[in-house]
């Protein structure tokens, strides 16, 4: 049995964690007290003192600032590309120049870094008016409104830093698109890809796609939409940016996560992530048993010949915390965990993910961040999964607890 390190502390990393556990000797750094209640081993330590086999990279930041280069230098196995692939995601100027040059299909976008420049964009564009910070923001830098008085104080906000500090002193203003949004994740070894089962997720807290944006209220896989647009997708976004990756010396090995939105003129790139989404990933890695070869095979460059089958499907829900996503309250006690930091009152093919929560003295759960809990289902269909989600989210609560009602609603 090898040994694999996931790095990182939120619900995507418990869910690898959770799926990688089967089969191989898996250690979380640093995890989370779900993952150590779980019986799942965690660790705070530097990932190279643990002789890993493989490292899987779980948020952006380490990757933008360079730990998949430097384990690579120690001759280490990573899922994860270096500093210069994670600039896709690093930097939202970088990208759009990058999509340029690939000729991959994407909004028109002016990159601003007056209110002067913002403003002239501005009057170029009809709504909906999109704003985004050029860092990292934790998925929170984009803003989507009608609204031009809206966009004009989002565009003060992020250029005086008020919003997002330096992250958003540069900004990118698109054209806003319309279609349907699809999240495909491609397992990349540097040359070869393996699309993963297309999913959706719900960006807005309230229903019906309302309210503030946050990191991921809830996703649902396989996706409801025509599977030959990700094909083309596929050939038309994902392939060419390898290649213009490859011509600038760049081995990207790891995820490729192409954020799509699917309309008149075919699947177009709002963003790519550099990683495994949230909540992308929980719904995913209960339709597949072969994490670890899949993950191996990315990191050594064996992808050939690889295919991805998914069986059945899955449906996350997010529970968040009072005020989340400005201001999330903390100490709330979670009621119907067991100790396992599991269900209490246990559905058939549910499992709760832990991001935002911290075990007590008394081995009771409280609420620790943002979003709290991710409670996922796999079943034969999406409406299966999502009725046994729902029964999951039903039989947990906490004060002030926010969650969608309506995630994969309306969908077979």
């Amino acid at each position: 049995m090898s040994r694999v390190v996931v790095v990182g502390s939120g619900a995507r990393e418990h869910a690898l964690t959770h799926a990688l556990a089967r089969q191989h000797d898996v250690v979380a750094v640093p995890g989370n007290d779900g993952m150590a209640a779980e019986g799942l081993a965690v660790a705070d330590a530097s990932v190279s003192s643990l002789a890993p086999d493989l490292v899987v990279v779980g948020p952006e930041q380490p990757l933008v600032d360079g730990l998949a280069d430097a384990l690579r230098e120690e001759g280490i196995p990573v899922v994860g590309p270096g500093r210069r692939g994670a600039r896709l995601e690093g930097s939202k100027v970088f990208l759009k120049e990058f999509l340029a040059e690939a000729g991959v299909p994407t909004a028109g976008f002016h990159v601003c870094a007056t209110e002067a420049e913002a403003e002239a964009a501005l009057a170029q564009m009809r709504p909906p008016y999109v704003v985004k910070t050029d860092g990292l923001a934790a998925g929170k830098g984009v803003l989507v409104t009608d609204d031009l008085a809206e966009a004009r104080a989002d565009v003060r906000a992020k250029l005086s830093g008020e919003a997002f500090g330096d992250a958003g002193r540069r900004i990118v203003i698109e054209e806003g698109l319309a279609g349907v949004e699809c999240s495909l994740l491609v397992l990349c070894d540097g040359r070869d890809v393996v699309p993963l089962a297309p999913a959706q997720d719900f960006k807005r807290v309230g229903d019906g796609d309302r309210g503030a944006n946050t990191g991921g209220m809830g996703a649902y896989a396989p996706n409801a939409y025509d599977p030959t647009s990700c094909e083309t997708a596929v050939e038309t976004i994902v392939r060419p940016t390898l290649e213009v990756l490859r011509a600038r010396g760049i081995d990207y090995r790891g995820v490729l996560y192409a954020g799509l939105m699917i309309g008149e003129r075919g699947p177009m790139l709002l963003e790519y992530n550099v990683r495994f989404g949230d909540p992308e990933a929980q719904s995913l890695v209960g339709l597949y048993d072969d994490w670890g070869d899949l993950l191996a095979r990315t990191a050594t460059g064996e992808l050939a010949g690889v295919v991805a089958r998914p069986r059945g499907a899955s449906v996350t829900v997010v529970l968040a915390a009072h005020g989340y996503p400005s201001f999330p309250r903390r100490g709330d006690v979670i009621e119907g965990l067991g100790s396992d930091g599991q269900l209490a009152d246990p559905v058939e093919g549910v499992t709760v993910y832990h991001a935002g929560t911290r075990r007590r003295l008394d081995g009771r759960f409280e609420t620790a961040g943002g979003r709290v809990l991710s409670v996922s289902a796999v079943g034969e269909s999406v409406a299966d999964a999502r009725e046994r989600a729902y029964a999951g989210v039903s039989r947990l609560a906490f004060d002030g607890m926010v969650w969608r009602r309506d995630i994969a609603a309306g969908i077979s």
